[in-house]
């Protein structure tokens, strides 16, 4: 798993968690619904920035973004 899919999988994970759209996260992170969409499909490699814009918005630390998931 290369670590676009670990973000993605993470980010959709967490999204998913709290019960939130993709157009909830993208407002909360100040990005664009389609940009959430393309990190959550690992189509596009998100910078360092946008990474804790959104870990901020899901109330994680960035790190938590780039951790590996169980039985990976």
């Amino acid at each position: 798993m290369d670590y676009r899919q670990v973000v993605a999988h993470n980010v959709r994970a967490f999204r998913q968690e709290r019960v939130w759209s993709q157009e909830e996260l993208a407002h909360r992170a100040g990005v664009h619904r389609t940009y959430i969409s393309q990190v959550e499909r690992a189509v596009t490699n998100p910078t360092v920035t946008v990474i804790a814009k959104i870990a901020h918005a899901l109330g994680v630390e960035p790190a938590a973004l780039l951790e590996l998931p169980k039985g990976h």
